[in-house]
């Protein structure tokens, strides 16, 4: 499984980039808009990279690992984004 680490890692670095992204260019009012769409871009990259290995042993794992992961860092953007339109 350790092979597999890269590829739940690039949907990680993925949605740091997609957040980035969002946070630099998404209207103040559609930025949870961007950040959903930035999840459903990453769900989609995870299913294309788990499926491309063609392994069925720890398909589950892998998919839960890269979607979880991304869930938190997007977690952790809005938080951000939510705390700059407080201020």
């Amino acid at each position: 499984m350790s092979g597999h680490w890269i590829s739940i890692a690039a949907v990680w670095v993925l949605a740091v980039i997609g957040a980035t992204l969002t946070g630099l260019t998404a209207p103040p009012g559609e930025t949870l808009a961007w950040v959903a769409l930035t999840l459903a871009g990453c769900t989609l990259v995870t299913l294309s990279l788990q499926l491309a290995t063609g392994q069925k042993e720890g398909y589950v794992a892998r998919v839960t690992a890269s979607i979880v992961g991304a869930v938190i860092v997007l977690s952790v953007a809005t938080l951000v984004f939510g705390m700059m339109h407080l201020s």
